[in-house]
């Protein structure tokens, strides 16, 4: 993927939901280079989307990836064969993970912050 793709998946997936909801945010996404490329920062500056500070040698704790590695986990147990099992399995887990797992990573989030904030720089359990 490219800046020009990010940027539409942004537009698309980012933009309009806030807008629905009128609430403040503040977006958070990794040291990709395609988000730290000069038209995308351009981009979000335009668009007057606030972005997490977020340092390059940080933990990741974006609740989606937790998630990612459940699905990950599940997929592997069930030992596709093929691409067409590997998209069914994908699909089939992703719709069986619990909407309380996911409440679960969104409440725990400024949990894991705080402690990652806390030591200032040194090592944590995340």
């Amino acid at each position: 993927m490219n800046s020009p793709k990010d940027q539409a998946i942004l537009a698309q997936n980012l933009q309009a939901p806030v807008r629905k909801l009128k609430m403040k945010f503040t977006f958070q996404h990794d040291n990709d280079p395609k988000h730290r490329s000069k038209s995308t920062k351009a981009w979000l500056h335009q668009k007057k989307i606030n972005i997490l500070v977020w340092p390059s040698q940080s933990p990741d704790l974006n609740p989606t990836e937790h998630l990612w590695v459940d699905l990950k986990r599940a997929v592997h147990r069930r030992c596709p064969r093929n691409l067409t099992d590997l998209e069914s399995f994908c699909k089939e887990e992703w719709a069986n993970i619990a909407t309380s797992r996911c409440a679960m990573l969104i409440d725990s989030y400024p949990k894991r912050l705080s402690a990652v904030i806390k030591p200032k720089g040194a090592s944590t359990k995340y």
